[in-house]
């Protein structure tokens, strides 16, 4: 079941994949108390399954998943009619991520440990 906030008119809903449990609930809380409805994830599996997920502004994914990657489940979400922005997080950047990265459409990729300002700015510019 993911953690969630309300969507709304003013609060626009992005999508948190991100399997480690800390990092998860950091970001979620980071990006609740900057203004959006967030809906957050342990795994790919269960992001596909949200009936709400092809209809969210943006996504903030990160690569290495154990059920597969970012990339992947995020052309999986694309393919089921998701239409907002991506944004790609990383423990293991590389120039080839990074380029992998563009061509599957990503806005940005950010290295963790994220920079917490920088991503919420990034968030907030993708979802308008």
């Amino acid at each position: 079941m993911p953690e969630s906030a309300p969507e709304t008119a003013e609060r626009p809903l992005i999508l948190l994949l991100e399997d480690d449990a800390a990092v998860r609930r950091s970001l979620l809380l980071l990006l609740l108390g900057s203004g959006f409805s967030v809906r957050s994830f342990a795994s790919g599996a269960a992001l596909l399954a949200d009936p709400q997920a092809k209809d969210a502004a943006g996504l903030v994914i990160d690569y290495r998943l154990p059920d597969g990657n970012g990339l992947s489940v995020t052309r999986t979400l694309r393919e089921a009619g998701f239409k907002g922005h991506a944004i790609l997080i990383t423990a293991f950047p590389s120039r080839e991520l990074a380029a992998s990265a563009r061509d599957e459409g990503f806005a940005r990729v950010f290295e963790k440990p994220l920079a917490h300002r920088v991503l919420v700015q990034a968030v907030a510019d993708l979802s308008r």
